[in-house]
């Protein structure tokens, strides 16, 4: 199993709490994640379950989900595409009563539910025929040991189901101890070798975790290498190619790869011309900066396409968390740059006058990745301290209690008439800039596609003819 990442047990009473912490209790690193306002004593709280599951999943996050397996399968379902990288997902009844691997067989859920039965003292629903009849996952192979041609497993172990015999070459207690049906004269193979092998849909290969060196004063094999590999992770703007920098513009040329949300890439047109383009949904972000530092490995020029500034609320970090997370080798030398875009809060401040003249910062209203808690306490610092905020990611189909929820946070420190702007759509086809007060602020007028920027005490609204400006002063008076 990979214990590189630790599990996400996820919860959605207090009842199954307690069966919770005795999961964790026993997997370093785990955390325990609660339902908001139905749980509590959890590590980290959520307000959407498919949001939150879905990100963890992407994220390659194995799942202990005490719910329903119905649940956890609908929720995953659409994000189903590699069986070799899925996680591993396991349901588990409320009372602790019943433990079922449903995903991952690949990479080690059935030892995950081992652990978890063990720790519940009951025995997992392995639904799995070559792990419950040969008392072993040739496809998941124990710590220390490499499957070489996993492609060919699937061929292998239904000829094995089907009565075939295994030759046994090399040492390996995990299989000479297991069920299979070892025969000197068996026509299937498994190979235990530090050699290349002979890896065949009838020979499957392992290599034990060993180090060869040699050193050489000749190139063994004088042909050309592989280049190396680039990512860039660009930001276009909030959407007018105007916007768009010439740097980012440059690397859109040299690129062989895109990798994004359909939409953004759109934004780009014709500059996607004769480029392979990998689409994926807007809410696998971990997924997808995955997909392209595999792409950068193989010597492309990968370019992740992100929204506004690549650095903010986008791609940028998703991209460094999965680098560090795995840590592949492969992904060391590839040549990574960041370039900035205009972000949709400038668009907005610049649409508007100059809102952000003075201190300000950005507050993203999403508890997907972190328990609103949190985020009520930055709305309140930051209206205490009268910051003038941005707030991105202000209201989805699913959430829609957050916005109303900072604006009585800060009704409590804001005059009512306090200068608000609303950007929706910046820079595309039914751009919107509207200015309201504070008061006025309903979740009804914003969407993902807004951008919210709250005044501040020195934040004014003034008309020029028949225009209306909003900005900031740069003076700040101690006495107002």
């Amino acid at each position: 199993m990979n214990t590189r990442v630790a599990p996400a047990v996820v919860v959605l009473s207090q009842n199954s709490v307690m069966v919770g912490r005795k999961i964790t209790n026993v997997l370093p690193g785990a955390k325990l994640y609660g339902l908001v306002n139905r749980t509590h004593d959890v590590d980290i709280s959520f307000s959407n379950f498919g949001e939150t599951v879905r990100e963890l999943f992407a994220a390659g996050t194995p799942i202990i989900g005490i719910c329903a397996a119905g649940i956890l399968i609908r929720t995953i379902a659409p994000l189903l595409t590699d069986k070799g990288q899925e996680p591993p997902v396991l349901a588990v009844a409320e009372d602790g009563s019943a433990v079922v691997p449903l995903l991952g067989g690949l990479n080690g859920v059935n030892d995950l539910a081992r652990q978890v039965g063990e720790a519940l003292n009951i025995k997992p629903a392995i639904t799995t025929t070559g792990d419950i009849r040969f008392h072993t996952a040739l496809l998941s192979p124990p710590s220390g040991y490499h499957l070489a041609n996993p492609e060919h497993g699937k061929k292998f172990i239904a000829d094995l189901l089907a009565g075939g015999k295994v030759r046994l070459e090399g040492t390996a207690p995990w299989l000479s101890e297991s069920n299979l049906p070892i025969d000197e004269n068996g026509e299937l193979i498994i190979q235990v070798t530090e050699n290349l092998g002979n890896p065949s849909s009838n020979c499957l290969v392992y290599h034990p975790a060993k180090i060869a060196i040699a050193i050489s004063t000749k190139i063994i094999n004088p042909t050309t290498g592989q280049p190396q590999g680039k990512l860039a992770i660009i930001g276009i703007g909030p959407g007018a190619s105007q916007w768009m920098s010439p740097q980012v513009k440059e690397i859109l040329e040299a690129a062989t790869d895109l990798v994004g949300y359909k939409t953004y890439i759109n934004l780009i047109g014709h500059l996607a011309d004769g480029k392979r383009v990998h689409e994926s949904d807007n809410r696998v972000e971990a997924e997808r900066a995955y997909q392209a530092l595999e792409l950068a490995a193989e010597g492309k020029y990968v370019v992740v396409v992100s929204s506004g500034d690549p650095g903010i609320y986008a791609m940028a970090a998703a991209v460094f968390e999965v680098l560090e997370q795995y840590h592949k080798p492969e992904w060391q030398t590839i040549d990574i740059q960041v370039a900035p875009g205009i972000s949709a809060m400038q668009a907005a401040a610049a649409r508007i006058g100059a809102p952000l003249g003075h201190d300000f910062c950005v507050i993203s209203l999403s508890d997907i990745l972190k328990p609103w808690e949190i985020i009520a306490q930055r709305i309140t610092a930051a209206a205490i301290s009268d910051f003038v905020i941005a707030f991105y990611n202000p209201v989805s189909k699913e959430r829609t209690w957050q916005l109303a929820a900072a604006k009585k946070i800060l009704m409590e420190h804001r005059k009512p008439h306090t200068p608000v702007v609303l950007g929706r759509n910046l820079g595309r086809k039914g751009e919107e800039v509207k200015v309201i007060t504070l008061e006025e602020l309903e979740p009804a007028l914003a969407d993902m596609r807004t951008v919210i920027i709250i005044g501040s005490s020195h934040t004014r609204q003034i008309q020029q003819d028949n225009h209306i400006w909003v900005y900031t002063s740069r003076r700040y008076n101690s006495e107002e």
